[in-house]
């Protein structure tokens, strides 16, 4: 590579994810040694496949990724693959290595540290399938982390993090004395320690270089479109006046045939120049999760429920009741079993717990595998409905920019972000009773939180929400709180 400070450079990279789905054209871009960069664009504009060109995991179709030689790079995986599942936390770790680390204890036990993940006991030998999914997701951050490459890539590493876990780990990223490229939607953490943007246009599917914090990028990514807007509208009036001369001089005949020829490629070349202005990463609509008609009474009734002690489970007697229009949050750590009791009480499985018969529960699960992968999101948004119409459910679905090709693709091909917006339409099409919310903000662009906060906020129906980010819980309306710890 000819320049020493670069250690991964994009030449002309085009990449399509399936037919009619571009994610890069012919791209170009250096990452340079010891850069700290946040991967910005929006939802489904294909940053975690930009991960998988670096990483090899998937080839370009066209150009050159040039890679340092001897380059380590780690990225985070999303899952813990099954066949990890069944290792001790040792030997999960170990394998992250191509040679057997002897001081891979006290690595370790540094690395936990930084996740936040420190328990009273040694972890060690303790089983990978022990941990509850907010332990394993620390789990796979720390794996990422302990190998200490050259390059470090990470998507949504602050997803399952509490406030704790966030500190330590920006405390190490802004120690990390080498390169460090990350997705997130957690603007205050990046400010922490990224001095630069690539910014993924999922219009033009080139990357644009930008120097500075997230906030100062936002302002010049604005400042961008504004400047195109006028341009475009310069150019608009120009079009407009060419065609009306041409028009005029085309009924003259005779020479002035030729003048209005001359005004009409004119008014072309017009057209030809106005930029594809940027939508920039437009917001959710408002929208209300409409409440299941003729419910009234009791609709929930605990009397116990199973909780997580030092990795065994523990039965706890109280006594909890959930009437129309109340909203309770559950709290506690993480491997306590929040997702556990929820999923149980979803899926009615609960022991010591009663759903009222008739009332039709609304569950929004935080790895989404209660969608459908295989179908469609035509056909997943259809399938929850009382009277599918088309109608209805295109407005509802492009209210959650779920519109053009992205309605008929399959949920398991969409980013993260896109399951999640997609979870929160079949919400307002199913018309719940009982909504039951696990992690609802995880992979969602930090635009639309306020925006789900504040139809949550006004949902009439019985509610159940399980958040770590306070910012949102805040926004939200909490008649009782039930803290599985206390």
């Amino acid at each position: 590579m000819s320049d020493d400070s670069t250690i991964v450079r994009f030449e002309n990279v085009s990449y399509e994810y399936g037919p009619r789905k571009p994610i890069l054209d012919d791209v170009s871009f250096p990452i340079r040694r010891n850069a700290k960069l946040t991967l910005m664009g929006q939802n489904g504009a294909g940053k975690s496949t930009l991960f998988g060109l670096i990483t090899k995991a998937v080839s370009p179709d066209d150009g050159v990724i040039h890679i340092e030689k001897g380059l380590s790079i780690a990225v985070a995986r999303q899952v813990i693959p099954r066949g990890e599942l069944d290792l001790t936390v040792r030997d999960f770790f170990q394998k992250m290595f191509p040679k057997k680390v002897y001081d891979i204890d006290p690595r370790i036990d540094e690395i936990l540290e930084v996740v936040n993940l420190k328990g009273h006991e040694k972890l060690h030998d303790r089983v990978i399938r022990s941990f509850s999914g907010g332990q394993q997701a620390r789990l796979l951050l720390a794996s990422a982390l302990i190998q200490k490459p050259d390059l470090l890539l990470l998507d949504e590493p602050t997803n399952n993090l509490d406030k704790a876990g966030i500190a330590h780990l920006t405390k190490f990223l802004v120690e990390y004395p080498k390169t460090c490229i990350v997705i997130s939607h957690d603007a205050d953490f990046l400010n922490a320690f990224t001095h630069g943007v690539l910014y993924l246009d999922v219009h033009t599917h080139k990357v644009e270089q930008y120097v500075g914090n997230y906030f100062d990028v936002l302002t010049q990514v604005t400042a961008r479109v504004e400047k195109e807007q006028m341009k475009n509208a310069q150019l608009q009036k120009t079009i407009i006046a060419n065609k009306e001369k041409a028009n005029f001089f085309a009924h003259k005949g005779g020479q002035m045939r030729l003048v209005a020829k001359r005004m009409r490629t004119k008014a072309a070349e017009a057209e030809e120049s106005m930029v594809d202005v940027r939508k920039e990463d437009k917001t959710i609509k408002e929208f209300t999760i409409p409440v299941q008609d003729g419910l009234s009474g009791e609709m929930l009734h605990i009397t116990s429920f199973k909780t997580i002690r030092n990795y065994k489970p523990v039965i706890k007697k109280k006594t909890v009741s959930l009437r129309k229009n109340q909203h309770l949050l559950l709290q506690g750590p993480n491997g306590i079993g929040k997702s556990t009791l929820l999923e149980s009480l979803a899926t009615g499985e609960a022991e010591g717990a009663e759903i009222t018969k008739g009332v039709r529960v609304g569950y929004y699960r935080q790895d989404f595998s209660n969608l459908d992968f295989d179908s469609t999101v035509h056909d997943e948004l259809f399938s929850v409905m009382d009277r599918p119409v088309e109608e209805p459910m295109r407005a509802v679905a492009a209210g959650f920019l779920l519109t053009g090709d992205v309605i008929h693709t399959k949920i398991g091909h969409l980013s993260e972000g896109q399951k999640g917006l997609v979870a929160f339409a079949r919400l307002v099409l199913l018309r719940p009773g009982l909504l039951i919310l696990d992690e609802p903000t995880n992979h969602i662009n930090f635009r639309h939180i306020p925006v789900i906060a504040k139809a949550l906020d006004a949902y009439e129906g019985a509610m159940i929400l399980v958040s770590h980010v306070p910012e949102f819980v805040s926004a939200i309306r909490i008649d009782e709180t039930l803290d599985l710890e206390k």
